[in-house]
């Protein structure tokens, strides 16, 4: 498995596109999130929107799912195709209802499947996606009241996607199933619903080694040097898990 950063930048981030990925297995194209960013960086890659054979949503913010629009008009109209969504089952009635409806429906009985073959996936629970490619979906902490989750892949890489500190976890990951972890961090404290550079880098050694972040703002290259045994991701490089 591959995964290329369409962006690494956090919500606010002018230098950087929208935290974004895609992911390749054996010729299959996933894209995890789709923010306000997410065509324009696909764009910047000479990526064709019609080569993403499935999309999948992590939560319900801009930066995650501001994409959805406009991917959902040109596949329909552009390219007549109906891409896979994958979305966990608490989230598809609020991204319809508060998210999509309003710019999609174009008739009062469309609803998301007719832009869409939505998936549903239910979280704790590991699933293929594709062959070669299983996903489970881990609830952790973002906005308080918001549903949020991060992803183990092939249950050896763990992507964050944005989330509050939790140490057991991250260290749970590393220790008990070697994962590789790409972890959003804010570099300036207090995180709040990010976590902060400053609590990373309270991590075991060991853990940090296997840590890149991502979801930065853009003074990043402030912080070279700076990040312990962590690294950072860079957008728009491709990474084998």
């Amino acid at each position: 498995m591959d995964i290329l950063m369409l962006g690494t930048g956090s919500a606010w981030a002018k230098k950087y596109y929208n935290n974004n990925a895609l992911l390749f297995v054996d010729g299959f194209t996933l894209m995890v999130d789709c923010g306000i960013t997410a065509p324009a960086a696909l764009h910047a890659l000479g990526k064709p929107i019609d080569e993403i054979d499935a999309l999948l949503v992590t939560h319900i913010h801009g930066d995650h799912v501001g994409g959805l629009e406009e991917t959902a008009f040109r596949m329909r109209f552009q390219f007549q195709k109906k891409p896979v969504l994958f979305v966990p089952a608490k989230l598809v009635e609020p991204l319809w209802e508060h998210t999509l409806k309003g710019g999609l429906q174009q008739r009062e009985d469309e609803t998301l499947n007719d832009f869409f073959e939505v998936r549903l996936i239910e979280e704790g629970e590991a699933i293929e996606l594709h062959p070669g490619l299983q996903v489970e979906l881990i609830r952790t902490e973002h906005v308080p009241g918001k549903i949020s989750y991060s992803l183990l892949l092939n249950d050896s890489f763990f992507y964050s996607s944005d989330m509050q500190f939790a140490p057991e976890l991250v260290t749970r990951m590393v220790r008990e199933k070697g994962c590789t972890v790409f972890h959003d961090c804010q570099l300036t404290p207090p995180g709040v619903v990010h976590a902060a550079l400053e609590e990373l880098l309270t991590l075991p050694e060991d853990v940090q080694e296997k840590i890149y972040l991502m979801h930065y703002p853009d003074n990043k290259d402030e912080f070279t040097g700076k990040t312990g045994l962590m690294r950072f991701v860079e957008q728009h490089r491709r990474y084998s898990i």
